[in-house]
């Protein structure tokens, strides 16, 4: 049977998903439910509630044998249906085969650096994606792969090694140290998160560290200090995200606050005093 993917969007060039221009590909389905989730309607899969079909003003959505489906081309993007639906999903899911998805890097290959899959969390389609970047090592030698993961598998497995093997670097989220805070934040504990830290850094497949700072609930300090001493002395870089609210689903917003500029500097200071050598506030 040929393997298949759920893609919620392909942004065919991207500046800030690796370096270089990229393409980055968006994977449906998370194992997080993060608080602050910039992207809620990736986490699950479409309920068939029929609701977002009711509000689409465009007769994108239809029921077909039961299903909500999805005429791209009649398609407004007004987002009514994501924001409309309970069960933080999206009825703009495609499927695409590996030789679909190929077709896609191929229209914009002379543009960009290489491909990056992201999310969702793009590790549970894990296996799609090791075909995906062994036939695009295949076709073109010059092409990059990068994963952005939340952390949550625990990639030091073994059923992972020949998807790490694959993969040239990773791109991972440290979104609290303390285990509490972290249950708290995305409903899963942070162990496999650390471990995979860890991990990649000592097999030199770590490109990025991103922590988003949000103020009166995480401790912040804790996590930058710990994380700096594992990438210290490194080229890896850390990328301390000012939480925004963007996106964010509005009944979760009242307890999530930005900091203020005087922060995120100390926290940078925190990281360059502890040697981290490439640092980015965003």
């Amino acid at each position: 049977m040929e393997l298949s993917a759920k893609i919620n969007k392909i942004i065919k060039f991207s500046n800030v998903d690796g370096p270089g221009n990229r393409m980055a590909i968006f994977f449906q389905g998370c194992n997080f439910n993060c608080e602050y989730c910039h992207n809620p309607e990736t986490i699950n899969e479409c309920k068939n509630c029929y609701q977002c079909v009711e509000v689409c003003p465009t007769s994108a959505l239809y029921i077909d044998e039961s299903s909500v489906k999805w005429k791209e081309n009649l398609c407004c993007e007004c987002d009514k249906c994501i924001k409309i639906c309970k069960f933080d999903a999206s009825p703009k899911i495609k499927e695409y085969t590996i030789n679909e998805l190929i077709k896609e890097v191929t229209k914009v290959k002379p543009f960009i650096k290489g491909v990056t899959v992201s999310g969702g969390e793009s590790t549970l389609q894990y296996r799609f994606i090791t075909e995906f970047f062994k036939e695009i090592k295949r076709k073109w030698s010059n092409l990059t792969c990068f994963v952005d993961t939340n952390g949550g598998l625990n990639l030091k497995d073994e059923m992972y090694k020949e998807f790490v093997d694959i993969t040239d670097f990773f791109m991972l989220d440290v979104k609290a140290w303390d285990e509490q805070e972290h249950i708290d934040l995305t409903a899963e504990k942070v162990e496999n998160v650390i471990e995979n830290l860890q991990f990649l850094k000592s097999i030199e497949k770590l490109f990025e560290v991103r922590t988003v700072v949000v103020n009166q609930k995480l401790n912040n300090r804790l996590t930058i200090k710990k994380v700096s001493e594992i990438i210290s002395k490194t080229d890896i870089r850390y990328k301390i995200i000012r939480y925004r609210h963007f996106g964010v689903r509005e009944k979760l917003q009242k307890n999530l606050f930005s900091p203020s500029d005087i922060e995120l500097k100390e926290l940078e200071d925190l990281a360059q005093s502890l040697e981290v050598k490439n640092t980015l506030i965003i």
